[in-house]
Formats: C-alpha cells, sequence, structure tokens
C-alpha cells in the first residue's frame, strides 16, 4: 500500500529522538513500522482489510490486532490509516461470525491452511484451535479505534452479531461438557492437538471460560488460562463503557456484566495460589480441580502482560510477586545466556526467548533505565537482519526462529514509542 507523508513524518521524528541515545534503535524501527504497512496489510475491493502475519500466509484474529496497534498513534491525524484500522475491525468481526472457534483466517475461500484437522473446517478457516484471546483482540481493537479518534461507525451490525458470537460462546465455555467443539490433530507434536478425542483434559466448573489453546498455538494442560480470562474481563468491560453508544440487543449487556463478574469470582478463587518463595502469585492455567501450573507464556495475553492489556496497575503486589516468580527459575521457560534473559515457551526450543516478551517487559514497567535496556538488548540479538523474530537463542542470536513475524516487529515499535511517551489511549 502508498505510505503516506504523516507516516514518513511520523518515522522521521522518532528516529530523530534515537540519535542521542542508540541510533540503531531508529534504524530498526523504521524497518520493523512500515514492514507491517508495507508488506502485510492487504484492502480489499469492499474495503475491509486483511493483514497476514507475515511468513504464513494467513491472518491470525490476534496478530493482526497487534500488527496495527502502534498505527492507532497515527490514526487521529491520517483518515487512510483510521479506515485500515475499521476495515480490520471489519473483517474480524465477518471472521468471527463466520466461526468463533477459528484462530486464523484466509483471505479467500481457497482451502488453504490445516483441511485435514478432525474439528468443523471450512475453506475460509485456515486453523481452528479455539483460543480465548482470539475474540477478546477484535474487541479490544474496536475500542482502542474509537478511544483514540472518537470514531464510532464501526460498531455496526457486524460488530453487534460479532459480539453476540463471542458471549454466547464464553458462557457455553464456562461448561465445558456443553460444547460442541473438538480438536484432533494427527501428529506427533502432542503440543498441537487435544487430549480425550479433541476435548482436551477434565475440568471443573468454575466460572471461568474455558480455553483449547494458548496465544502461542500451542494446547493448554489445564484448560482454564488465566491471563486469557483476565484479558476477557477487560473487554467485557469494554462492552459495558460503550453500551451507551451501540444498539446492543435487549439483555446483552446484562448478559456481559454477568459474565464479566462469574469469570472474575472464577479467577479470584481459582487462579491464586502460593509459589515456592511462599508468596501469593496468579497461576497461568488452572482446571478447578486443584491442579495448576506455575509459568507464563512469551505471547500475549500473558499474566506478566497484565498492566498492558489493563487488568491492573503496575505495582499491584500479587501482580508484582507473580512478575518476581516470571522471571526466575520456578519459571521453566525462563532462560539466561550470553546475550540476553528472558521468556521462552514450549513452542520453540530450549534455551531460546522471545522479542516480544522482551518488549512486553518494557511495556509493563515505569523504570525507564530498565526499558532503555531492553531496547538495547533487542537491537543487539536481532541476527543482522533489523527485525524483530519469533525467538532467538540467547547464547547466539544469529539462530532464531521465524524472519518475518510482524507482530514481533511491532512490539519493538510501540516499546520505543512508549519510551519516548508515546502511548496508545485506552
Amino acid at each position: 500500500m502508498k505510505i503516506s507523508e504523516n507516516i514518513y513524518a511520523f518515522i522521521d521524528e522518532i528516529v530523530a529522538k534515537t540519535e542521542a541515545e542508540n541510533p540503531k534503535w531508529g534504524e530498526v524501527f523504521k524497518k520493523c513500522f512500515l514492514n507491517t504497512l508495507e508488506t502485510t496489510v492487504k484492502v480489499n475491493e469492499d474495503g475491509t482489510v486483511f493483514v497476514l502475519t507475515g511468513d504464513i500466509p494467513a491472518m491470525w484474529l490476534r496478530d493482526s490486532t497487534a500488527q496495527v496497534r502502534p498505527y492507532l498513534l497515527l490514526a487521529p491525524i491520517d483518515e487512510k490509516i483510521s479506515d485500515i484500522i475499521a476495515g480490520l475491525v471489519e473483517q474480524q468481526f465477518r471472521y468471527i461470525i463466520h466461526d468463533p472457534y477459528a484462530n486464523a483466517f484466509n483471505r479467500t475461500e481457497d482451502g488453504s491452511g490445516h483441511q485435514d484437522d478432525h474439528t468443523d473446517m471450512t475453506p475460509l478457516i485456515w486453523e481452528r484451535k479455539y483460543e480465548i484471546d482470539s475474540l477478546c483482540y477484535p474487541i479490544q481493537l474496536a475500542y482502542l479505534l474509537y478511544k483514540n479518534t472518537g470514531r464510532t461507525d464501526h460498531f455496526n451490525q457486524t460488530f453487534i452479531d460479532g459480539v453476540k458470537e463471542i458471549v454466547n460462546l464464553w458462557i457455553v465455555e464456562q461448561d465445558h461438557t456443553n460444547s460442541p467443539y473438538t480438536f484432533v490433530r494427527d501428529t506427533d507434536r502432542e503440543e498441537d492437538t487435544l487430549i480425550n478425542d479433541g476435548r482436551g483434559s477434565e475440568v471443573a466448573v468454575t466460572g471461568m471460560t474455558w480455553s483449547g489453546f494458548r496465544p502461542s498455538d500451542d494446547r493448554c494442560i489445564y484448560h482454564y488460562l488465566v491471563p486469557s480470562n483476565m484479558f476477557a474481563v477487560v473487554v467485557l468491560d469494554y462492552l459495558v463503557e460503550i453500551a451507551d453508544i451501540v444498539d446492543f440487543p435487549e439483555g446483552l449487556v446484562d448478559q456481559i456484566s454477568t459474565l464479566r463478574a462469574e469469570i472474575q469470582t472464577g479467577i479470584e478463587n481459582h487462579a491464586i495460589v502460593e509459589n515456592k518463595a511462599g508468596e501469593k502469585v496468579y497461576a497461568y492455567e488452572v482446571d478447578g480441580l486443584g491442579n495448576y501450573s506455575l509459568t507464563d507464556d512469551p505471547n500475549v495475553p500473558s499474566l506478566l502482560s497484565l498492566p498492558y492489556l489493563g487488568y491492573c496497575e503496575e505495582d499491584d503486589e500479587l501482580y508484582q510477586a507473580t512478575r518476581r516468580m516470571i522471571f526466575s527459575k520456578e519459571n521453566p521457560y525462563y532462560f539466561e545466556g550470553e546475550y540476553a534473559r528472558g521468556l521462552g515457551s514450549s513452542h520453540t526450543w530450549d534455551q531460546y526467548i522471545w522479542p516480544i516478551a522482551l518488549s512486553m517487559e518494557g511495556l509493563t514497567t515505569s523504570d525507564r533505565n530498565a526499558k532503555r535496556d531492553l531496547l538495547n538488548t533487542l537491537v543487539n540479538t536481532d541476527g543482522g537482519t533489523y527485525l524483530m523474530h519469533e525467538s532467538f537463542d540467547v547464547n547466539d542470536p544469529t539462530k532464531y526462529s521465524r524472519e518475518w513475524f510482524s507482530w514481533s516487529n511491532m512490539m519493538f515499535c510501540e516499546l520505543l514509542l512508549d519510551y519516548y511517551g508515546q502511548k496508545v489511549k485506552r
């Protein structure tokens, strides 16, 4: 797509700021900020927008939101950017109406993707791994577009119908025994399929809502994914807030408020546990039967990202205790090496950490020196590409996964913008 002068001027302004501290920040920022617009944004004839995740030719509901989020800073002054974001919101909610259990979609009904998975696939669906956050992110984007521009035309019938699908699904998945959803993939990689004939491990009813998979697209071990339920609480609050400007059908707002309260109660009753240090912390996953995991995922939503999502404040005592646990050896996916230390994942190799998590670490602290150190780490571990990756080896940054990963690029941009006081209004 054609890049407007507003965008170039904005980039030049940020690049100029970096000269006094680390010029490479600006070089990486410019390449990453332009990369998403130049290589992933596809405007359809009807004005809807398809956003490639990068080196996989599909659009993820989660990734596409994160990929455009920093552009919200330009939306108030650039009508084309505002229209692109609104067009993406429309496309996201059309996909949700098509199938709210799917996480990734094709641009057209061409049958690409994981069509051999044992679940209710259609030619429009790339992958049907059900993840709570896939439904949170489009609500978040629609709300943030409104908050940053005052725009409301995207709160149309497509949005309303999509919200009804989301709320109904989350209510159904409060008791997974009522669910129509199953997922089995023929694979040797156990993280890519659900046990028990595609229904997942056993859970008790808690008030929280069930998720099949994590934002890494790896399966949950215990299917109440705590940070994703927290994200659901946040976006349900958004829906209540905008109820006076959106023509929601009678009774829907009451459903939303009840669901929000039940999920929050479930978190309070089941997700707060004690770690090895004797501190109360949030578990990453629970099943309501007494089982839980003490870890975190480098994707977002994560326990690390809770202040960024708006679930709690940075100085919240329970969050800070959880944060200490995340960055300790108690977390099996915390790795330290010669070039960096941070959060890895079962999705990638041992001793590989994720730039997304490094960016999120900076976005969830008010310590400007810490932000500076993380920005330096990120540009020093780009493998010489001037782009961010999915993960890299803490002892050799030239070893990395996913050369073209737009979400990671834009998280770096968001951290640099945050460092200079440029924050998306929420």
